[in-house]
C-alpha cells in the first residue's frame, strides 16, 4: 500500500552549492508524517527519513525525504540525472509527486505465510 503526496515548491541549491533541494510546504509535510505512521505503524527510519518513490515531470525515482530541523518540514534531494531529464533548475517551481511506500522490513508482508 502507498498514497500519494502531490504539491509544487521551489527546487533549490544548498548552500555548499553541491546538493539541490525541494522543502516540502508544511501541510505535504503533515500529509507525508501521517502516512508513514500510518503505515509503518512505528518509528520512521534512520535520522527520521520516509522512503518515498517522487516524481517530477515524466521521471520518477526512489528515495527518502529528510526531516530538516530548521524548518520542520522535509527536504526532497533532486539529482542531476532527474533534474536533467526534467529541464529544471534551481529557484524553478516545480510540481512534486511522492508515493509514501511502507517500510517491509523483512519484505515479508502482513499475512504472508
Amino acid at each position: 500500500m502507498s498514497a500519494t503526496v502531490r504539491f509544487a515548491a521551489e527546487l533549490f541549491l544548498w548552500a555548499d552549492g553541491s546538493w539541490h533541494f525541494v522543502r516540502l510546504p508544511d501541510a505535504a509535510a503533515e500529509e507525508v508524517r501521517d502516512l508513514a505512521d500510518e503505515a509503518w505503524h512505528g518509528p520512521r527510519r534512520g535520522f527520521g527519513s520516509v522512503k518515498v518513490r517522487a516524481t517530477i515531470g515524466v521521471t520518477s525515482w526512489g528515495t527518502s525525504v529528510f526531516p530538516e530541523k530548521e524548518s520542520g518540514s522535509f527536504l526532497l534531494p533532486v539529482k542531476k540525472a532527474v533534474r536533467a531529464a526534467e529541464g529544471i533548475v534551481a529557484d524553478d517551481l516545480v510540481p512534486v509527486e511522492l508515493e509514501v511506500e511502507p517500510d517491509l522490513g523483512s519484505g515479508v508482508e502482513e499475512g504472508t505465510p
